[in-house]
C-alpha cells in the first residue's frame, strides 16, 4: 500500500467482476440519460442520481446488493449515501465508467 493509496477511488473493473460473481447483484448507473445512451455497461439500470428514490420500484429488496456507478465516482458515492438513508444495507460504489476497461453497450 502506497502513500497516497487512499487518494484512489474504487476500481471500477474489480467492481464489474464482483457484480458478475455476485447472486441477485443489481448494476446501478446513477449518470443521466444522456450519458446512459451514449455508453453503458452491459446489464446495468439506469436510475439518474436526480431520481435515486425511484430504485424503490426496480430494488424492493432493502438487502438486495447494490453495485453504483456513474462517470467518475462522484454521483456514485452521493447515490450510496441516499440509497443507505433509503434503508439499503448493502451499497458498493464502484466507481466511474470512465475508467472502466470492460465492452459498454449503447
Amino acid at each position: 500500500m502506497g502513500l497516497f493509496d487512499f487518494l484512489r477511488g474504487p476500481d471500477i473493473n474489480e467492481g464489474v467482476s464482483t457484480y458478475h460473481n455476485t447472486a441477485g447483484a443489481v448494476l446501478l448507473d446513477v449518470r443521466t440519460p444522456e450519458e446512459y445512451r451514449q455508453g453503458h455497461i452491459p446489464g446495468s439500470r439506469n436510475i439518474p442520481l436526480q431520481t435515486i428514490e425511484k430504485v424503490v420500484g426496480i430494488v424492493p429488496a432493502k438487502d438486495a446488493p447494490l453495485f453504483v456507478y456513474c462517470l467518475s465516482g462522484a454521483r456514485s458515492r452521493q447515490a450510496t449515501g441516499a440509497l443507505s438513508q433509503m434503508g439499503y444495507t448493502n451499497i458498493t460504489n464502484i466507481g466511474g465508467i470512465s475508467s472502466y476497461t470492460g465492452k459498454v453497450e449503447r
